[in-house]
């Protein structure tokens, strides 16, 4: 049998989107802290799935692979490729970038409220917060 799928939201829980949107294929902003490294681990457990509203967007997936294997690369000092440039880390290659939401075993976003059973409250819903903005 398989790994369990978990599905990663890229933008306020991957990529920090401290400087909000700027467009699907922009990525300005470093990633969260620990989220690579957290990535890196979680790949022995699970088969790690990247999810964004990017990716119905001209260029969104591939600017999200590129900032990626960027950061990647960076945070874990990875030696010279060719053309000087710093090879992908081969873990950051088992990341997938499906297309559709996948059936996941857990997913982590910045803007989900966890269904419990009960409906929440709707005025409470309109005060929501990602953990960023509070």
């Amino acid at each position: 049998m398989g790994k369990h799928i978990l599905c990663l939201d890229f933008d306020g829980v991957i990529h920090s989107y401290t400087s909000g949107w700027k467009g699907a294929d922009v990525i300005p902003d470093p990633p969260v802290p620990g989220a690579l490294g957290f990535i890196f681990n979680a790949l022995e457990y699970f088969n790690v799935q990247v999810f964004s509203s990017r990716y119905n967007q001209p260029g969104g997936i591939q600017a999200m692979k590129n900032w990626m294997y960027q950061y990647g690369t960076e945070i874990f000092a990875m030696g010279p490729g060719t053309d000087n440039k710093p090879e992908v880390p081969e873990w950051l290659l088992e990341v997938g970038w499906p297309t559709e939401k996948p059936p996941a075993f857990l997913t982590i976003d910045d803007r989900v409220v966890l269904f419990t059973g009960r409906w929440p409250d709707v005025e409470e819903l309109r005060k929501f917060k990602p953990w960023n903005k509070k």
